[in-house]
């Protein structure tokens, strides 16, 4: 009788790669060329969302599904775009629109924002997570799986 194979569960040990594409083929993470990822599940490693689709999986399965970016890190608010003075970035910072900065909250929390806009004395910067409101392809294949 074939041993039966470990499922992903709540708590588990996992060993993977994953990836996150757009529809474009653009990669935005993958681990596939890197050593793989090892995490329990619901350690918050992952988002959540993304965690969801991985149980019930087990060693040497591959999984590739489309999903929202607003499902996995919220919907777009235009709220979170803000006018900034120039003068409350460093005065040697280059500033490009694209350009990802890192901000500190005055709470001590991170935060990273993307620069859309740059004017005379204004920086435009969006605090949405930039796959939000985006179509992301998450790809898996799972290497090892160990019970809670």
């Amino acid at each position: 009788m074939p041993e039966k194979k470990t499922q992903i569960a709540p708590g588990s040990r996992v060993r993977m790669h994953f990836s996150l594409t757009l529809p474009d083929d653009t990669e935005v993470v993958s681990t596939y060329r890197e050593n793989p990822l090892e995490f329990t599940l619901g350690d918050n490693t992952m988002e959540q969302m993304l965690e969801l689709s991985l149980l019930g999986l087990q060693a040497g399965d591959e999984q590739s599904l489309l999903i929202s970016g607003n499902d996995v890190y919220g919907a777009r608010d235009d709220e979170q775009v803000h006018w900034l003075d120039k003068k409350a970035f460093p005065p040697d910072q280059a500033l490009n629109t694209g350009q990802v900065i890192a901000f500190t909250t005055p709470a001590g929390e991170e935060l990273a924002g993307i620069i859309e806009k740059i004017e005379r004395e204004q920086v435009l910067v969006d605090f949405n997570h930039p796959l939000s409101g985006k179509t992301i392809r998450f790809k898996v294949t799972i290497l090892k799986v160990e019970q809670p």
